[in-house]
């Protein structure tokens, strides 16, 4: 795929509004993409084990929990950072993070197992995480023809990104329990200037958080010269035992007779992507507005919330959403630390979601602070209670959940990943990340996802998937745009 542009990277100037709609209508209008049928080519593929052998005898078995459990239609996880070039290239490169992936699995050893299945008899199918040691990829490929700039220099996303930086089709996640599939897959890169590491991890093993969890740690292992699981790493040690409550069986049965049942796919619908940074001072600037706009009230809003508004605002007026349709934009809330049995570095799936809802007439008139109040009830709404009362209804009654159920068809949006994810802390050993960018896995009308900003100190990046007509005229939006800044 090859990718032309019409302008020079530049940023974004509250007070010269012409030459901000020039650089609108050129990313809306000169961005080509010219599909050469696949630039990257990969060249090998190998299994990575632990580097300490499990102890022999009975094999460990991991029972998921509700919240693994209710993800084993969803698209595996697919997250990746480009790098600068790195000094050592080809094999040599590849042997040794192979060598210090193979450490990292040392302490995340169920990433090297199966899921297991098994159909019951009595029309249900139980699925357990069995610690085999099996191994997970590690696969190898080339793009000389590929610069960072490619990637880097406009907001909308190459599907060359979505496309060809990630191995296996994560689509297929459902289908590790049916084929025993890895759970855990990665993409080393070599581009023209560059590398790009793109990790592929099953959603029922792990959430976004476990994953960066763990690439942190590999990234500390291998920056460290590969030392040992034994040596004192600023990531804390993972905390692998699930969470259950004495009431729920185990392992869980799901109500499906046959494994091949599970695997039951949805059609995928045609979106568009595009990556928006905000600088610390936007961000900062954006958080002052909401917040003046409700004072008097008694609650504070965060950074976070005051970004997601600015986004929820404008897709109600890229969507061309009618006053009285209703919308609805569904947080992430991590477990994490706040329910009792999931603490800080529980590698599972430990998030779920609250909800805020209203029309887009009133996301329009009441402005930012109003439409991210509705945010912070969202949030505030949390209770350890209400996450295992509904974790126990789930047990009595599973629903298996698709990323689009968040999404309603194009009337509302849902964010995921964190802004408190380390992802610029991923220095392999030869230099911090330039970016990151997500693979094609759960990418609906909607989805967004939030992560740190390149520049310490309180900015933070938006990935956001939109029908195609939409994110242009979002991309076009200057209320919206006056608070990005364009790549460089």
């Amino acid at each position: 795929m090859h990718i032309s542009h019409c302008l020079m990277a530049s940023t974004y100037s509250t007070c010269d509004k012409d030459r901000r709609l020039a650089h609108n209508t050129l990313l809306q209008f000169s961005y080509t993409v010219m599909d050469g049928g696949g630039r990257v080519r990969v060249v090998s593929r190998r299994v990575v084990r632990p580097s300490t052998s499990p102890l022999k005898g009975e094999v460990e078995v991991i029972h998921l929990s509700p919240l693994d459990l209710r993800l084993i239609r969803t698209d595996s996880l697919q997250k990746g950072v480009l790098l600068p070039k790195p000094p050592v290239s080809g094999a040599g490169l590849v042997d040794a993070l192979a060598s210090s992936f193979s450490r990292a699995l040392d302490l995340f050893y169920p990433f090297a197992g199966r899921l297991a299945a098994e159909e019951r008899g009595d029309g249900t199918v139980t699925v357990s995480l069995r610690c085999t040691g099996e191994g997970a990829e590690l696969v190898h490929a080339l793009a000389p023809g590929v610069a960072a700039a490619d990637i880097v220099s406009s907001v909308y996303t190459p599907s060359l990104v979505r496309d060809e930086l990630h191995s296996f089709d994560p689509a297929r996640g459902a289908d590790a329990a049916v084929e025993a599939l890895p759970l855990l897959s990665v993409q080393v890169t070599e581009l023209a200037d560059g590398v790009f590491v793109g990790v592929t991890l099953n959603h029922s093993a792990a959430d976004g958080a476990a994953l960066w969890h763990f690439f942190n740690t590999w990234a500390e292992i291998h920056r460290r010269g590969g030392v040992g699981a034994s040596c004192d790493l600023s990531t804390p040690a993972p905390v692998l035992q699930r969470w259950f409550l004495e009431t729920w069986p185990v392992p869980i049965p799901l109500p499906f007779g046959k494994l091949e049942d599970i695997a039951r796919q949805v059609e995928r619908a045609t979106v568009r992507e595009a990556f928006f940074t905000f600088a610390t001072a936007s961000v900062t600037e954006l958080t002052a507005r909401a917040n003046g706009e409700i004072a008097g009230t008694a609650a504070a809003i965060s950074s976070l919330q005051a970004v997601l508004a600015h986004l929820w605002r404008a897709v109600c007026r890229a969507r061309r959403m009618p006053p009285e349709q209703g919308t609805s934009y569904s947080v992430l809330i991590d477990c994490r630390g706040r329910v009792k049995g999931i603490p800080p570095g529980y590698v599972g799936n430990a998030a779920t979601f609250g909800k805020a809802e209203a029309t887009a007439g009133e996301i329009e008139e009441k402005g930012l602070g109003w439409t991210a109040w509705l945010l912070n009830r969202a949030e505030a709404s949390f209770d350890e209670a209400s996450v295992r009362e509904s974790a126990t209804r789930w047990v009595q009654q599973p629903e298996l959940m698709f990323i689009s159920d968040l999404t309603s068809a194009g009337t509302a949006v849902a964010t995921g990943s964190s802004s408190w994810s380390d992802v610029f802390g991923n220095d392999f050993g030869w230099g911090r990340p330039v970016t990151m960018r997500s693979g094609a896995g759960n990418k609906t009308d909607g989805k967004a996802a939030v992560f740190e900003g390149p520049e310490r100190g309180g900015g933070m990046s938006l990935e956001l998937c939109l029908a195609p007509d939409a994110l242009e005229r979002l991309v076009a939006d200057e209320e919206f745009m006056d608070a990005v800044s364009l790549p460089a």
